[in-house]
């Protein structure tokens, strides 16, 4: 995320005085008392959101008004801060609402077409937690638009947007796209010399290409976005990427190791704070459990998963997944009618994504169960519904 560049208000030019005023005693300037303490706020909450520390970036700016006509370059970077942190906490429909005001502030005439970019930027960001991909894909095209034509040196700030486009590409299927956006996001990165940023952009291309079955390739971008992360002192990122690790890992036929990296993952999740990054590991170790023969403890990892994830808005793919894994654990020990209820919820949690494949996940789960309680005809028509909605021609 890139942090505000605040726009300073001009001060009036300064006039000489004539000497009898000159050698005048002069009265001390006067302070803008409460321009300070709120800038003070702003600097100590974008601090916070720099550092993943989000509930700290909102108890900085509570109480305090947003200063909308008064400092308008404060109330940008307040909003810009408050909805980030809010937006990371799952608390979406505030995020929104604060993303709207700061792009409403920011087409003032005292922004700027990279504040305006920027503006769009964090909205579309607040859009893909909550999967209106489409409205997420649109804004950050007009985002880059508006930074290109400003003129204003913003490479950083089109690094993030690229990558985040990126993320709506690959949602809809569209994996070219995705990984055109994340070569660009790299490239402006590197030519910035930006680690933080390019970190996330390797973290991206890793998931790109174990979307597209290149799992070495995909190795090769986690470690290297976990080098970069570490050297600037990311934790929580770190721990991200230890979850895909393991997950890439046993995909790469190594079973125990994996484990290592995704307890390792829970470990730092927890210690950083993060209830929802240790829910997704403690689901990646489910996995793990469920495809080495072991459903018993892959039934465990799920249904922790699912009550560290409760129903947060932003994590509806985890819950959705959790519910799958966990279905699939109960269909191994064959408690049939639990593993049903187990499917159709995760078949309605997809369903709120703009993702046809994890529908699609969720309808093979249900063929299975069809063909386990030995319903061959429902167990073909689910299997025929996944194929259907996968395949990218119809005529």
């Amino acid at each position: 995320m890139s942090a505000l560049e605040h726009v300073v208000l001009a001060e009036p030019p300064v006039t000489p005085a004539p000497l009898a005023l000159a050698l005048a005693p002069r009265p001390e300037p006067v302070v803008d008392e409460e321009r300070a303490a709120f800038q003070a706020a702003v600097v100590e909450a974008e601090a916070a959101v720099a550092e993943s520390r989000y509930e700290d970036a909102i108890a900085a700016l509570a109480g305090r008004p947003v200063p909308a006509a008064a400092h308008p370059d404060l109330a940008l970077g307040a909003l810009f801060a408050e909805s980030w942190a809010r937006m990371y906490l799952g608390d979406l429909r505030t995020a929104l609402e604060r993303g709207e005001r700061a792009r409403a502030i920011a087409e003032g005439p005292l922004f700027n077409d990279c504040d305006r970019a920027e503006s769009l930027y964090r909205l579309g960001c607040v859009q893909v937690k909550l999967n209106a991909i489409a409205a997420a894909t649109s804004l950050f095209t007009l985002a880059l638009e508006l930074a290109e034509r400003s003129g204003l040196p913003c490479d950083r700030l089109r690094a993030e947007i690229y990558e985040w486009r990126s993320r709506c590409y690959q949602r809809r299927r569209d994996f070219e796209a995705a990984r055109q956006d994340v070569e660009r996001a790299l490239e402006l990165a590197q030519a910035v010399g930006d680690e933080h940023v390019a970190a996330h952009a390797h973290f991206r291309a890793s998931v790109i290409a174990e979307r597209t079955g290149q799992v070495l390739l995909a190795r090769f971008y986690a470690e290297n976005a976990m080098t970069l992360y570490e050297r600037c002192g990311d934790r929580v990122n770190t721990g991200r990427l230890l979850n895909n690790l393991g997950g890439l890992t046993f995909l790469l036929g190594k079973p125990d190791e994996a484990k290592a990296h995704l307890k390792q993952a829970v470990a730092v999740a927890l210690d950083t704070g993060s209830d929802a990054d240790a829910a997704q590991a403690i689901n990646s170790l489910a996995q793990v459990h469920l495809r080495t023969g072991e459903p018993e403890p892959a039934e465990r990892h799920a249904r922790h998963a699912l009550e560290l994830l409760g129903g947060r808005e932003d994590f509806v793919d985890e819950i959705g997944n959790a519910q799958l894994v966990l279905g699939r654990a109960l269909l191994a020990q064959g408690r049939h009618d639990e593993a049903a209820g187990c499917f159709e919820r995760a078949d309605v949690t997809f369903g709120r994504l703009d993702s046809t494949s994890h529908r699609a996940a969720a309808w093979m789960a249900q063929g299975d169960l069809a063909a386990a309680r030995g319903d061959k005809d429902a167990a073909l028509e689910r299997f025929r519904a996944a194929a259907e909605a996968l395949q990218d021609f119809h005529f």
